[in-house]
């Protein structure tokens, strides 16, 4: 069993949504802390109807996104300082929660994690995936 993680960074919609069909993705989990996105067709309502057409589920799940102080660190480049904020903040039981919900849509069937950052290195998602696979016993594709 593979769980997917994908990017939008200077991506389209139509770009997006076809990767996660050709890769067999019946759920697209979106870990962005924030659901909005400037770019054309990321902002969850539209997002979401779009993957709905598709044939593909979208759930958000909030409390797997990284928080501002994260976020603001990512964006400057510090990538260890973003890891360290995230990991603290995955700890919390709300976190906890929705990473417990998140391991077993995964487990159940084929789901993608979203996330804006082009590198997964560089990115919460590749966190919250390490997590996912090391609980359920998966492997990590990123699309």
């Amino acid at each position: 069993m593979k769980l997917a993680t994908i990017r939008y960074e200077s991506e389209t919609q139509d770009a997006v949504i076809g990767r996660l069909k050709a890769a067999g993705v019946k759920v697209l989990i979106d870990v962005r802390a924030v659901a909005a996105s400037r770019r054309a067709g990321f902002s969850k309502s539209l997002l979401a109807a779009s993957l709905a057409e598709a044939g593909i589920e979208y759930v958000h799940l909030r409390q797997l996104g990284t928080p501002k102080p994260g976020r603001d660190a990512a964006r400057k480049g510090h990538v260890a300082e973003m890891r360290a904020i995230f990991e603290d903040h995955l700890a919390e039981p709300a976190a906890q929660v929705e990473l417990a919900r998140a391991a077993e849509i995964a487990g159940d069937r084929k789901a993608a994690l979203l996330c804006y950052e082009a590198d997964p290195k560089g990115c919460h998602r590749s966190i919250v995936a390490d997590r996912i696979c090391a609980s359920i016993g998966c492997e990590i594709e990123n699309l």
